[in-house]
C-alpha cells in the first residue's frame, strides 16, 4: 500500500532534502557531501583554489599547512548575545566547524598566498618548478 503522506515523513529540512538528493544522483566516497564546496585551477605557473564560504569571516578561517598537507578549518560560534525580542520559529544556519585537507606535494609551500573576499576564499598555489636533471663527468682513478 502507497504512504497517504507525499514524499514520505518530512523529518528533515528543505535543504536536506535537497542535498539528500544530490548524494543519491551523484554519490561521492560513502555517500557524503564535501564540508564546503571548492574549485581547483590550472593556471600555467600556479594552481587556483577557490573555497566557498559564505556566513564566515576572516577571523573564523584558520589555515594549516603540516607535511605536505593544506588543511582549511572554519568555525562559526553562536552569538551568545541575548535577544529579548521573541524567540526563533525557524533555524536553519548551523553553528559549528568544518574542515577540508588537501595534498599540496609539488607546491612551493613558502609562496602560497590566501585572500578572502565575498565568501570565498582564494589561495594561490604555486607550483615548483620542473627538476632540472644535473650532468656532470666522473673521473676514474
Amino acid at each position: 500500500m502507497y504512504s497517504m503522506i507525499p514524499f514520505g515523513r518530512m523529518n528533515t529540512s528543505w535543504n536536506d532534502l535537497f542535498d539528500d538528493f544530490e548524494r543519491r544522483m551523484f554519490p561521492a566516497d560513502r555517500g557524503e557531501l564535501p564540508a564546503f564546496r571548492t574549485d581547483i585551477r590550472d593556471e600555467g605557473d600556479h594552481f587556483l583554489l577557490e573555497a566557498d564560504l559564505p556566513g564566515f569571516r576572516k577571523e573564523d578561517i584558520d589555515l594549516h599547512l603540516q607535511d605536505g598537507v593544506l588543511t582549511i578549518t572554519a568555525k562559526r560560534q553562536e552569538e551568545q548575545e541575548e535577544k529579548k525580542e521573541g524567540k526563533y520559529l525557524c533555524r536553519e544556519r548551523r553553528m559549528g566547524s568544518c574542515a577540508r585537507a588537501f595534498d599540496v606535494s609539488g607546491i612551493r609551500e613558502e609562496d602560497i598566498t590566501a585572500a578572502f573576499e565575498d565568501g570565498v576564499l582564494k589561495l594561490t598555489l604555486p607550483k615548483q618548478g620542473e627538476p632540472v636533471p644535473q650532468s656532470r663527468r666522473i673521473a676514474i682513478q
